[in-house]
């Protein structure tokens, strides 16, 4: 069975941190491709990172680069989102997704097999 369980949003104030995991179980623990993607309330889900599982390359939304920062932890087969300088504007649902194969477009939603449930952060001002 394929698993994706994020941890680590809650409550913090402009400028500060938070760091989200995602782990990953059955099927999911052999994806290539693993992403992290944010909604807003009323919004479309929009793209946030990428990692490569192999080669650990990464790419990032404008809006975060500088400031968020993806990184894998391959023993414990676990993406983290390390999240610097937030903003109020990074109040979100953020999901963390895997894709079966090497994403061609990978801040296309629709290349994804598998999500995770969500976790919230809300950044106050």
């Amino acid at each position: 069975q394929a698993q994706l369980v994020e941890s680590g949003g809650g409550l913090v104030q402009a400028g500060g941190s938070l760091r989200l995991s995602c782990a990953a179980s059955g099927r999911t623990a052999t994806a290539p491709t693993r992403g992290w993607f944010r909604q807003a309330p009323g919004k479309e889900r929009e793209f946030v990172a990428v990692i490569r599982w192999s080669g650990g390359s990464t790419y990032y939304t404008d809006s975060v680069k500088g400031r968020f920062t993806i990184a894998r932890d391959k023993a414990l087969n676990t993406v983290y989102l390390q999240m610097n300088s937030l903003k109020p504007e990074d109040t979100a649902v953020y999901y963390c997704a895997a894709s079966r194969r090497l994403a061609s477009t990978p801040i296309d939603p629709r290349e994804y097999d598998y999500w995770g449930q969500g976790t919230q952060v809300t950044v106050s001002s």
